[in-house]
């Protein structure tokens, strides 16, 4: 059978599926042009965990567990699960890490920097921009043979490990279940003020994200892989979806009267317009040199690739490290050492990129 959404007209839904979405989610109690973000969200589960102890961004963000277990359900349904790993899983890590710390310093992952400007802010648009110049950077180096080698097939249990680390902080949720007013509940740590603070109820927050994972594994959407074919083959297919999220998010926020257009004042942002873009620089190659986005990640991970699972382990301790090590941005403007981790991570995503060069 057909999958409608691989297609120019389903990636186009697809889009319009996520930007609605998450529009959806913000108005239901997410944060504002925060509807569903990787990044913030796996900093926010990294909090909940306890890897940092930033009080304002601590929850066990139900989103990500449905993302991952959407796309699961739908590898399953298609039998396109098929675990599979072992290319470079240790430098997959570093470049979650450094991904999560750049993408920190904006304030966003891809997604949310289209719900940002969705929403009005125009900060986003340096993150795209900037998001744009990193991926460009990156296919510099794919057209000169940069590869972290090929995967290979592997067992069952390879393939499920991290959907089932998945479905275990969901029975964290469960069995520790925030207490009204108190910023801990057994082992798991709740924000009770910030952004934190913020959320959908679960069933909304969950079911949503897992509509989204089963579109998103089917269509195969992800925002570096629309600029890297841009550049690349002057292919426009997955960009058509980035802008179909982008008009929906869009028109959802202007119908709803959530469309505040500005650069001060906007909510989880700053205007620090150099380091907005050059966070995504980083965040951006970074991307590349992993071969997909965050929500991409997450999506391969259901389907059974361990690459992507340790990218997104990196990730969510790259958060953490973000917030301990005060990289982090927050409303006020960059954190005290955000400068430092931008361009050390872009040093180090330099020095991978061409050590991993394999033509001549």
């Amino acid at each position: 059978m057909k999958n409608f959404l691989a297609t120019t007209p389903g990636i186009i839904v697809t889009g319009v599926i996520i930007g609605v979405l998450a529009s959806v989610l913000q108005k239901y109690g997410n944060p504002a042009n925060m509807g569903i973000c990787v990044a913030c969200f796996g900093r926010d589960v990294a909090g909940g965990l306890g890897l940092h102890r930033a009080a304002v961004v601590q929850y066990l963000r139900p989103e990500i567990m449905g993302l991952v277990l959407g796309s699961l359900l739908a590898a399953l349904a298609t039998r396109e699960f098929r675990p599979r790993g072992g290319s470079a899983p240790l430098v997959r890590f570093v470049l979650g890490m450094i991904a999560a710390m750049g993408a920190l310093v904006f304030l966003g992952c891809p997604w949310r920097a289209i719900l940002r400007l969705a929403g009005g802010d125009g900060n986003a648009l340096l993150g795209l921009a900037g998001l744009g110049v990193g991926i460009w950077i990156g296919t510099l180096f794919f057209k000169n043979g940069y590869s972290l080698g090929r995967s290979s097939t592997q067992g069952v249990a390879a393939g499920v490990l991290f959907p089932a680390i998945m479905a275990g902080l969901l029975l964290l949720y469960f069995f520790f279940p925030q207490v009204e007013g108190q910023a801990q509940s057994g082992p798991i740590f709740y924000s009770v003020k910030g952004p934190g603070s913020q959320h959908a109820p679960f069933l909304i927050s969950f079911g949503l994200a897992c509509v989204i994972g089963f579109a998103a594994q089917r269509s195969r959407f992800c925002t570096m892989g629309a600029f890297r074919d841009l550049f690349l083959f002057r292919s426009t297919h997955l960009l058509l979806g980035i802008v179909a999220m982008l008009v929906a998010a869009f028109a959802a926020n202007y119908l709803t009267g959530s469309f505040t257009p500005g650069f001060a004042g906007q909510p989880v942002a700053h205007t620090d317009h150099i380091w907005n873009f050059m966070g995504m620089v980083t965040a951006g190659l970074a991307f590349a040199l992993a071969g997909g986005c965050p929500g991409r990640q997450l999506f391969m991970a259901g389907e059974g690739d361990s690459d992507a699972a340790v990218f997104v382990l990196g990730m969510l301790a790259g958060a953490a490290m973000a917030h301990n090590f005060g990289s982090a941005s927050s409303g006020a403007g960059i954190g005290a050492y955000g400068i430092h981790a931008t361009l050390i991570g872009l040093a180090v995503c330099l020095v991978i990129g061409v050590l991993n060069l394999k033509k001549a």
